[in-house]
């Protein structure tokens, strides 16, 4: 046999079965572009020379792990799908006195080709996509990064070996494959019918009990850190949940149906239900694979959308001046810090620097964690309890909360505070704080009264801080206050004691670019000066954050994030289309033969229609509904978690699930149109 044949015959194979390769050929070169644009920003040398590169690399090499196992599951899954649907092809060429041998060249010809035009294609696509992508991580991340836009060599080298891995593996598997069959059972495999499958009610039992369960921790789980922890197992429960109660549930509903002699008795019905019931095993798998990755793909987008546009809110909240210069002091040491002094040591660094300040403010507070107990109805610093029941406590001087909020200082009498926002419930108006000795679990010290005069707005400030428990500010007359509760909780927490703070708020009439040179003059000028902080009193440390750097670090992370969230959710977006057009081409061509049997026995074409309708409506739809549903139940647990990263406003996390759903369902019923009118012409 001439060896030019293979080949051809290798071409001529993919033209015919162009149904089947063409979306195998472009989900090949999308996933190679994904890759190759997520590889080529962790080698690109630019995004090492950019403020908070870090953030940006670690999410494009978790990008690079996700995608890299989606496409080998894809690729091999669509492979496996191809295979099935051409073995009486490869069994007539056997029978046709091609030996096995014969096969596995044109099989490797084929391979090549898909190669060729994915693989190389895709590089191409690539290289395109990552100009693109640089300029839009550029304005997700709001400054300035020499991106490279020339083809990255390295980046092409390791996507090409590893999707070039994957063709091999599912050559090899293939050839296997032929290996082991015989023509007989080639040419016949696709008209071996299924067995009615068993309805498996232990199973359905354990799909409810831990989908159930996944839920539930879903919606109980309050405390942001048992969030992040339980987060993974509750996803994992209902993913376990979802398979086995597409698989099981769905065999039993549908026997429930088919039990319904006045339900089933109807040709829609008839039609729908028995072709559903006989094909479910393997359906249901698909359902649960579609419904799963959907929600996948929501969660995804819709967090990390919700974490990119609550940045300037907490960066709004946080940083109230351009520069937030923070003064720790442990009055146990005698230390003081001397204020005035280090409001005319900033000022003089500004002017050196020819910055101009236009406000300089400073607040001081005291900060440290209490039980509100509330079978006592104290605040105990040092006692152990429920998380539920832990406040992050702030005292807070009138001078200090005018200074963070542009406000009034309220009128306060010695023994009144304000509280800002609400108490916990039970508490109030006169609150007593009592310390516990947190080694002994004793009553220390004598305990402290405020009586609440008065109620203000919460100051976001403190309520943004990343502190996993509910924050509780109260705002009282002087210093003195401050020293006398520091004592009390440093009896209480011992060497877990907080200190004192207090806070510089400097404003300054600057780019954001001189502020972040003003920030590398501060720290040469602390590295370089030793007399730098003469005349600013006694002080344990001086941190300065810059509303400057935050925007960089914070969009840096949140930036990184939703541009991950994006590429990963077009590639699950992808695989979703992808598993469900093979599954319509497969449900198509398993279902022609019956239909024309229906047809021939009487059956009238508008009848076939409406039954293929509502067939492929339920099987369709089925699987968004179900990640509809888990979305809902999902929404507590991301909430929860995003209030870690400081995203604490609900609304803009409901918001974007909403518009996340919207736009999925949006997008689902483009593809439904699409698959579904690939099925009736194959039905036909």
């Amino acid at each position: 046999m001439r060896n030019g044949l293979y080949p051809k015959l290798a071409a001529q194979g993919m033209r015919q079965n162009r149904r089947f390769f063409v979306p195998y050929l472009l989900a090949l070169a999308g996933l190679t572009a994904a890759f190759y644009v997520m590889c080529a920003l962790c080698f690109d040398p630019g995004v090492l020379t950019m403020r908070g590169f870090t953030y940006v690399l670690v999410m494009m090499q978790i990008g690079m792990i996700v995608a890299g196992i989606l496409s080998t599951v894809l690729l091999l899954y669509i492979n496996s799908f191809l295979m099935k649907q051409r073995k009486k092809e490869l069994g007539l060429y056997n029978i046709l006195g091609m030996g096995k041998g014969n096969i596995a060249l044109i099989q490797c010809w084929e391979s090549l080709y898909t190669a060729l035009i994915g693989i190389v294609g895709g590089l191409v696509l690539g290289v395109v996509l990552h100009k693109l992508a640089t300029i839009a991580l550029a304005s997700l991340l709001q400054f300035s990064i020499p991106f490279s836009s020339s083809l990255s060599l390295p980046a092409a080298i390791v996507t090409a070996v590893f999707f070039g891995g994957l063709l091999a593996l599912a050559l090899f598997l293939n050839l296997v494959r032929v290996r082991v069959s015989n023509p007989i059972e080639l040419l016949h495999d696709g008209n071996v019918g299924e067995k009615e499958p068993r309805t498996r009610w232990l199973l359905a039992v354990v799909g409810a009990v831990s989908m159930g369960s996944g839920y539930f921790i879903a919606v109980t789980t309050k405390d942001p850190a048992l969030a992040m922890l339980f987060y993974f197992l509750a996803v994992i429960l209902v993913i376990i949940g979802t398979y086995c109660l597409f698989t099981a549930g769905s065999i039993a509903l549908l026997k429930i149906l088919r039990n319904n002699k006045g339900f089933y008795y109807q040709t829609s019905h008839f039609i729908g239900v028995s072709g559903m019931l006989y094909r479910m095993k393997r359906n249901a798998v698909g359902l649960a694979n579609i419904c799963i990755l959907s929600t996948m793909v929501m969660v995804m987008i819709s967090g990390t959308l919700a974490l990119y546009l609550g940045q300037g809110e907490i960066i709004a909240a946080q940083y109230p001046a351009n520069l937030n210069m923070t003064i720790s002091f442990d009055p146990s040491q005698g230390q003081s810090p001397d204020l005035n002094g280090a409001k005319a040591m900033v000022e003089r660094f500004c002017q050196e620097q020819t910055i101009p300040i236009t406000n300089l403010s400073a607040a001081e507070y005291l900060h440290f964690n209490v039980l509100a107990n509330p079978d006592t109805v104290r605040l105990e610093p040092g006692a152990q309890g429920e998380n539920n029941d832990r406040r992050a406590l702030y005292l807070l001087t009138a001078e200090g909360y005018a200074a963070l909020t542009g406000r009034d200082a309220p009128t306060l009498r010695p023994g009144d505070a304000a509280v800002c926002g609400q108490l916990p419930t039970g508490f109030g108006p006169e609150l007593v704080v009592q310390g516990i000795s947190i080694s002994e679990g004793s009553e220390v010290g004598v305990p402290a009264s405020l009586t609440v005069v008065d109620t203000l707005p919460e100051i976001e400030y403190f309520r943004t801080t990343f502190d996993m428990n509910e924050t509780l500010c109260l705002v009282v007359p002087d210093r003195a206050v401050l020293d006398e509760f520091w004592a009390l909780q440093s009896a209480a927490l011992d060497n877990y004691a907080a200190n004192p703070t207090a806070v510089l708020l400097v404003d300054l009439d600057c780019t954001n670019d001189q502020e972040l040179d003003l920030m590398d003059a501060w720290s040469d000028a602390v590295i370089n000066d030793q007399q730098f902080f003469e005349g600013t009193g006694s002080w344990e440390y001086w941190r300065v954050n810059s509303r400057a750097e935050m925007a960089v670090d914070g969009y840096a992370m949140a930036g990184g994030f939703l541009f991950l969230g994006i590429i990963l959710g077009i590639v699950f977006l992808m695989a979703t289309v992808l598993i469900i057009y093979y599954k319509q081409v497969s449900e198509g061509y398993e279902d022609q033969g019956r239909f024309e049997i229906m047809r021939k026995v009487g059956l009238s074409q508008r009848e076939v229609k409406s039954s293929i309708r509502s067939q492929v409506l339920i099987v369709f739809f089925l699987p968004i509904a179900v990640a509809a549903v888990h979305i809902l139940f999902d929404f507590n647990l991301v909430a929860r978690m995003l209030t870690m990263f400081g995203v604490r406003n609900v609304l803009t996390v409901a918001l974007c699930t909403g518009g996340t759903l919207a736009a999925f369902l949006a997008v689902y019923a483009v593809v439904y149109l699409l698959t579904a009118r690939t099925y009736y012409k194959i039905v036909k």
